[in-house]
């Protein structure tokens, strides 16, 4: 039996959070419903639990002192951060059963389309992804680059979160941009606040086949503690496995077990004020190894915190657990090795999956036409991914029509989608259901599209 946790760190990685005075008196009011006149002088009140909440007082003084009102506002300060985090000296500070050390999932965020951007969030496409990328390209690490996706919300504000990928038309502008201009697709998601609802379910099942948003808690108590989390307002996972189960969604309800494709693990906080991880959660994972069952350990925090402390609290939590289950051996991993080795327990995972596509030039009966073929392996899914850019740099996405035998797809270049001569280049991207991937980007010659140098398969 492999008795083995994977302990998966994932971060939210979102780049600088800058929070002004103004800003924590409007987060005590949307969290907890109190309106206190700003000043400095009520500030510090607050910290010192002076003033008369009606009982949120120690509420109020947690969100304000320590660790959770110590914010990295400047790329400065992340930085600072991460050349720490990701030396070898804080990696193997604790090393783990197979003397690896501390391995960070990056689910990258892009800031798109907002309008009010009080917390001065770094706008702009692939401006946190590339930051990233370039810090992993510098080091040799473990680390994976994952996604974020924070929906919009109604006022385009780039401090809030919605629920609706219906309402985000950044989505679709996000992932064809990421296709086309960096040869990259998601693999393992993350939700945006973990808060997933009908519409985000069904997105995800048709391309995305690991998810690590599940914060289910024994007791949900803590989450009629603010206004935010109340009635399943953000990061609704009530109904969810609280066990450490990784687990199919049901189509209807991503919360309960179904025969959906995709997969979904649990992730818990760190030194937060909802879903933190603590001993008991930590032993809970090791009991379930113990018992013969790989386990997923899934821990979340964000990049604009301190990643040194929340590390540090977590480690020492594992030594606890480790100590108590001399059997279990627990490894510090990425996000995909962990799903497939939970998922898949050992069975082998790693053919490639490997797409082609065929351009058709238009001829006196039909227009121009490509057909894309999985010539190895299954698709995730339905269909491919499908990315599009115009002559005028428009980005957009659209769906195959599918072929009578299975693995085969086309799309024809008319004016019921895009006619050929609007078009400059063509992504195509899948997953596998073991995370393998491959991506083809087509640019046009001439009249004709022909493969760029950006083709992918891992």
């Amino acid at each position: 039996m492999n008795k083995i946790v994977y302990v998966v760190h994932s971060v939210d990685t979102e780049g600088p959070l800058y929070e002004s005075i103004e800003a924590k008196f409007d987060r005590i009011k949307s969290l907890f419903n109190i309106d206190v006149e700003i000043s400095h002088e009520n500030l510090q009140q607050l910290k010192n639990g002076e003033i008369d909440l009606g009982g949120t007082e120690k509420d109020v003084q947690r969100i304000l002192n320590g660790h959770l009102a110590n914010y990295n506002e400047t790329w400065t300060e992340i930085d600072e951060m991460l050349q720490k985090i990701m030396s070898d000296d804080f990696r193997k500070k604790s090393v783990d059963s197979f003397d690896g050390g501390w391995i960070f999932n990056w689910h990258c965020l892009d800031h798109i389309g907002y309008e009010y951007n009080p917390r001065r969030r770094d706008i702009g496409y692939h401006n946190i992804f590339d930051h990233y990328q370039e810090k992993l390209r510098l080091i040799s690490s473990d680390d994976e680059i994952h996604w974020h996706f924070h929906p919009m919300s109604f006022y385009r504000d780039a401090h809030r979160c919605a629920t609706s990928y219906e309402n985000s038309i950044e989505l679709h502008q996000i992932l064809c941009r990421k296709i086309i201009e960096r040869g990259w697709f998601p693999v393992v998601y993350r939700a945006g606040f973990q808060s997933e609802r009908p519409d985000s379910n069904l997105f995800l099942e048709q391309w995305i086949p690991f998810d690590l948003s599940n914060m289910a808690q024994d007791d949900n108590s803590d989450l009629e503690q603010t206004v935010d989390f109340r009635n399943g307002r953000s990061a609704d996972w009530r109904l969810a496995p609280s066990d450490w189960s990784v687990y199919h969604p049901h189509h209807d309800n991503y919360q309960k077990e179904g025969s959906c494709r995709r997969w979904i693990a649990r992730s818990l906080n760190v030194l937060n004020r909802i879903a933190s991880i603590d001993q008991r959660e930590v032993d809970k994972a090791f009991d379930r190894a113990n018992q013969g069952k790989s386990t997923l350990l899934g821990i979340s925090g964000h990049d604009w915190r301190n990643l040194v402390t929340e590390v540090d609290h977590v480690r020492d939590l594992i030594v606890d657990s480790s100590s108590k289950y001399p059997e279990v051996k627990y490894k510090f991993s990425g996000a995909l090795e962990a799903f497939r080795n939970v998922v898949y327990d050992g069975q082998e995972t790693m053919d490639s999956l490997q797409l082609s596509a065929v351009f058709q030039e238009a001829t006196e009966e039909d227009v121009e036409w490509i057909e894309v073929t999985a010539t190895k392996g299954e698709v995730f899914g339905p269909q491919p991914y499908l990315a599009i850019q115009t002559k005028s740099r428009r980005f957009m996405h659209d769906n195959f029509d599918f072929d009578i035998s299975p693995g085969r797809w086309f799309f024809a270049f008319h004016s019921d989608s895009i006619p050929f001569n609007d078009i400059e280049k063509v992504g195509i991207a899948a997953n596998d259901k073991y995370g393998n991937q491959s991506i083809i980007n087509l640019v046009r010659k001439g009249d004709h599209l022909v493969a760029a140098d950006t083709m992918k398969n891992k």
